[in-house]
């Protein structure tokens, strides 16, 4: 079973992250509405079974609770992955979401990179500071060990900007984690 369950308490966050990469319900919790929202959209539209409990010191800002998010799914997916055999391990989608054109490629090589291509004409996406976007994505790729290249390709609305992004990346991952017949998909025989 392609599944990991990842725990994180430092003096600033405490999260917990269960991840199920074929499937199952989604829902998150972390005291950021407009966080929450993007979570389970990358869930759903991810086709992963996804729960996110997180506290944070929202007191302070967001800024802790979204990055700490992001490096505890990023372990999670590389611990449900594995060694990474048998997967497509390539991957990428376009989103458009009104206005909004978000794109992902991802490659599950086991050497986190990250290209975040994206500005946010709004601080705020709801309760979220938009500059969290990239935090996140970069906390996520490094963790997961992903190479992930995200870009905004248009757009005026930066919560439709940002959800083309989590949704495209949701895509993106799901195609590149699909299960392939064989070993890893490298010329080298192992993936890292």
């Amino acid at each position: 079973m392609r599944s990991a369950q990842v725990k994180r308490k430092t003096n600033e966050t405490e999260i917990s992250v269960r991840l199920n990469l074929d499937g199952g319900e989604v829902s998150a919790d972390t005291g950021i509405g407009f966080f929450d929202h993007m979570l389970c959209a990358f869930g759903v539209h991810g086709g992963f079974g996804l729960d996110v409990r997180a506290k944070g010191d929202l007191a302070v800002d967001a800024h802790h609770t979204v990055e700490d998010t992001g490096i505890v799914l990023g372990k999670a997916f590389a611990k449900a992955l594995g060694g990474k055999g048998g997967i497509a391990r390539f991957g990428s989608f376009y989103v458009p979401m009104d206005e909004a054109l978000g794109f992902a490629a991802v490659d599950i090589s086991g050497r986190p990179f990250i290209v975040f291509d994206a500005r946010f004409d709004e601080q705020k996406a709801g309760d979220f500071d938009t500059c969290l976007c990239a935090e996140f994505f970069r906390a996520f790729a490094f963790n997961a060990g992903f190479t992930l290249h995200l870009r905004c390709l248009g757009g005026s609305n930066s919560h439709h900007k940002i959800e083309a992004l989590f949704k495209a990346c949701a895509y993106a991952v799901s195609i590149a984690a699909a299960v392939k017949v064989g070993g890893p998909v490298s010329t080298k025989g192992v993936l890292g």
